[in-house]
């Protein structure tokens, strides 16, 4: 059977033989069909909140008004969102003072292309936008402790306006359970030793810190006290398709118009499990794979559907390099044994940015060999991190079968960030 599989602005070619494939999966999204055009899904989401009385209303005497967005990773559809978010406030108070700050967590700085890119040059030209820095200790102010016992510290800007706001997009994610909602606070703005603490070692080895699950879920549960302490008022998250496209949308309070969106979301992307000998997917390309960083996402998904010893076959561009100093760090450190080992020795209140993503690629590591599909970055880096490397799927394919013999059963998730696999 043949596929073509995101990769980068694109699609890669993939060819796998009829007798060793057993499973295609895929989310539901293409039975998500709407009359209605993303614009007009929007609306409807901000004219009937969920648990809140309209955004017009809730500006209605602010001055100060924050409104937080996705950064360069996402691909929020914000070109669509944000005018109408933004006209929502001033039908509410023409003449409140908005800032658009950009929450970044602790990735890189947005570029002026990427802003252009995200919203268009009108709301380029016209809007305040801020990019939130982590690493400028001078610009968060402390909160509070969470439940973890971490410490809250925040961008000094969500603290001083009188109303918060925030878009997002809702879908899988491997360990917070979902995307969206209270992650425009947690990790979204706040600062480099929040962000640490908050993916520790030890929460990210509790077993609730997965895929699609948010109950009991620690790093879930941080988040979401962090949300309501600051006061984010009002959100506005949706879910897209396999092509970006918004299939439906959330707006209301923070918890409760997250909460629906991630039932919807998870309605959508759930499949049942299956077990093979060779796993294939990708980090859902551009942007989730400009860089290796991003790709443990996608690798989760294939792990939970490989069998003992499995191989897992990555398909991610990795245009932007490693993707972090700390996680190249890690990385280099030695085999997944001692990278695991050294991560998990880590008290969480001395947690260093990154360590998560390599701690969980450690896991993965010790348990399947892993080949990344890629053309843009050289093999000999990968092989020096412990990957297998391929120029093309087809290739990969070759090394998995010389691994697991010429009957090795193969399951393909073209978009393995979007698939949540039931247990």
């Amino acid at each position: 059977m043949d596929f073509q599989l995101p990769y980068y602005k694109g699609t890669l070619p993939l060819h796998v033989p009829d007798k060793n494939l057993k499973h295609i999966l895929v989310n539901h999204a293409e039975e998500y069909h709407s009359d209605r055009s993303e614009a007009d899904i929007v609306r409807d989401a901000l004219a009937a909140p969920i648990g809140t009385p309209p955004l017009s209303v809730l500006a209605q005497g602010k001055r100060n008004i924050l409104v937080i967005t996705s950064d360069h990773t996402r691909s929020m559809p914000s070109g669509i969102t944000m005018p109408i978010l933004l006209e929502d406030i001033r039908r509410g108070q023409p003449d409140a003072s908005i800032t658009i700050l950009i929450a970044t967590g602790l990735h890189r700085p947005t570029t002026q292309e990427e802003l252009l890119d995200r919203f268009g040059p009108d709301i380029v030209a016209r809007e305040r936008i801020v990019v939130h820095n982590a690493f400028q200790p001078e610009e968060m102010r402390y909160v509070c402790q969470l439940p973890s016992g971490a410490g809250l510290s925040i961008n000094r800007l969500a603290l001083e306006s009188d109303l918060i706001v925030s878009e997002g997009f809702i879908e899988p994610h491997f360990f917070a359970g979902f995307s969206g909602g209270r992650k425009s606070i947690l990790p979204g703005i706040c600062s480099q030793e929040t962000v640490n603490e908050n993916h520790s070692a030890k929460a990210i080895a509790s077993p609730l810190a997965t895929t699609g699950v948010l109950h009991g879920n620690p790093i879930h549960e941080d988040m979401a006290y962090a949300a309501r302490k600051v006061g984010l008022a009002f959100i506005l998250n949706v879910a897209m398709d396999a092509e970006k496209h918004i299939v439906a949308a959330f707006a209301g309070d923070c918890i409760q118009a997250h909460a629906q969106g991630c039932a919807f979301v998870s309605d959508m992307c759930g499949v049942d499990k299956v077990t093979s000998d060779i796993v294939i997917t990708t980090n859902s390309g551009y942007p989730l794979d400009q860089n290796l960083y991003q790709t443990p996402k996608g690798v989760s998904t294939a792990a939970a559907c490989a069998g003992e010893d499995g191989v897992l076959i990555l398909g991610a561009s990795l245009c932007d390099g490693i993707g972090g100093t700390n996680f190249e760090k890690l990385m280099r450190l030695g085999s997944p044994q001692v990278i695991k080992d050294t991560i998990e020795a880590i008290p969480p209140k001395e947690s260093i940015p990154e360590q998560w993503c390599a701690q969980i690629y450690a896991r993965l590591l010790l348990r399947h060999p892993i080949i990344i599909v890629t053309q843009h970055m050289d093999p000999k880096e990968l092989e020096r991190m412990g990957f297998l490397a391929a120029a093309s799927f087809d290739q990969a394919l070759e090394t998995a079968f010389r691994l697991k013999g010429p009957d090795a059963s193969v399951t393909v998730i073209p978009d393995g960030v979007s698939v949540i696999v039931r247990s």
